[in-house]
């Protein structure tokens, strides 16, 4: 019996668009609420959301019988924190901060089993491999593996082809909050500039065959790079859905009293 396949990633290589959101509330229940909303894909996040390994697991639990793939982000590019996520049961990770070839190729590494890559071989304690009884996982896995790279800086713009270049990279994220701050618009992820750069990133990243991903909650932005040819898109997050929510109840609840 080979690995599950990685339905997030078969459509990411046949061109399929796939809609996403953020998970950040750091628990498996919100979590699990999220996977039954109808998104394609949900981010499990451990670079700004209060996780460590056993909550990332606990929310792949819930989330991975669902309709909704689970993407976990890592909360840097860290082959040892590759290691412990693939054997907690993820099949596509998000890697934020990459910035060079050199850091993607890694990170490929990093996904991989010898020789192909430096993963360590031990599938049998893995909740991946059901604890053993996925009997060809460790020759099937590489296939099912999906890595994501995150591209955030100037300096991630300036070697993006390099980056493009590397193989086994499955797919290409813009990260606009960073990369507007590293063009040195800091909080304005909306001028004209950044804007520009996302677009001719998308449209590089799609030209060398590769899924272009972005976080953008304004949905025309959204129809426009999904125009542009990205195929992994989140439109939203669930800690601000919540904030949000809770804020316009209060507010439009105390007005009841004027």
């Amino acid at each position: 019996m080979p690995a599950p396949k990685n339905t997030f990633k078969q459509a990411l290589k046949e061109g399929h668009a796939q809609i996403g959101c953020w998970v950040g509330l750091a628990d498996a229940y919100a979590a699990e609420v999220m996977s039954t909303c109808g998104f394609d894909w949900l981010v499990i996040d451990g670079e700004h959301a209060p996780n460590d390994l056993r909550s990332l697991r606990d929310q792949l639990q819930v989330v991975s019988p669902s309709d909704s793939h689970p993407v976990v982000r890592l909360p840097i590019g860290e082959t040892w924190m590759v290691k412990q996520v693939l054997d907690a049961g993820a099949q596509t990770v998000l890697i934020p901060m990459i910035d060079t070839a050199e850091q993607a190729a890694e990170m490929v590494r990093a996904c991989r089993y010898p020789p192909e890559g430096v993963r360590g071989v031990g599938s049998s304690l893995a909740r991946a491999s059901k604890f053993g009884e996925i009997a060809d996982y460790l020759h099937s896995a590489n296939d099912e593996i999906c890595l994501l790279v995150q591209v955030e800086s100037v300096e991630a713009m300036d070697n993006l082809d390099d980056i493009l270049a590397v193989d086994n990279v499955d797919g290409v994220f813009i990260g606009p909050a960073d990369l507007a701050a590293s063009m040195g618009h800091l909080g304005n992820a909306n001028h004209a500039d950044v804007v520009a750069t996302i677009e001719d990133a998308v449209t590089r990243i799609t030209k060398a065959g590769r899924a272009a991903g972005i976080l953008i909650t304004d949905l025309n932005a959204a129809k426009r790079y999904l125009d542009l040819g990205a195929t992994f898109v989140a439109t939203g997050i669930d800690v601000t859905l919540l904030a949000n929510a809770g804020r316009k109840l209060a507010s439009d609840s105390k007005a009841l009293m004027v």
